[in-house]
């Protein structure tokens, strides 16, 4: 059930067809952070912008927490749901007052901090530390029960779909 193959054809269709995007240029975990948090519920052609502004703004995640919450959420207004930059803000203060300023490299602890989930988090582990995780999303799930022939996405299937991911990651 698990085949090599079907990761081959996967990792080959991303090789052809990937998209040039700022983010896939760097493996530094704050810039993979920040374009994760910002492509929630976004566009990437929204996102593009206000991902190259903020950063000619907020280089490192120490600027971001010595910032006024205030100047970040006028440099986010138009994408909406705010949340996420008040999260990210949050989560930049404890990274500086909890883990001097380092951003975690283990899931959990990194999972725990605000605004963080699970998909998150695999993808900041497994884009800038290189580490063995998943980031599952609706698309990764839609594709995957067509190939296994899915047409229900209960959380039965959902969990299985998630777990042959999983073990396709690790192939």
């Amino acid at each position: 059930m698990y085949n090599t193959n079907i990761s081959k054809e996967i990792l080959c269709w991303y090789d052809n067809n990937k998209r040039d995007l700022p983010w896939r240029k760097t493996n530094d975990p704050y810039k993979i952070w920040l374009s994760e948090v910002m492509l929630q519920q976004t566009r990437v052609e929204t996102v593009i912008p206000y991902y190259n502004i903020w950063l000619e703004n907020y280089k490192t995640v120490q600027s971001v927490a010595q910032s006024n919450l205030d100047k970040l959420l006028k440099i986010w207004e138009g994408m909406g749901y705010y949340s996420r930059c008040k999260n990210f803000y949050y989560a930049s203060k404890e990274i500086i007052y909890k883990y001097n300023g380092i951003i975690p490299n283990q899931f959990d602890v990194f999972r725990s901090l605000p605004g963080v989930g699970d998909y998150i988090a695999g993808a900041v582990m497994s884009i800038a530390f290189n580490q063995s995780h998943t980031s599952i999303d609706g698309n990764h799930r839609r594709v995957i029960s067509r190939i296994l022939g899915i047409k229900n996405l209960s959380r039965h299937n959902k969990n299985r779909i998630n777990n042959y991911l999983k073990k396709l990651v690790a192939i």
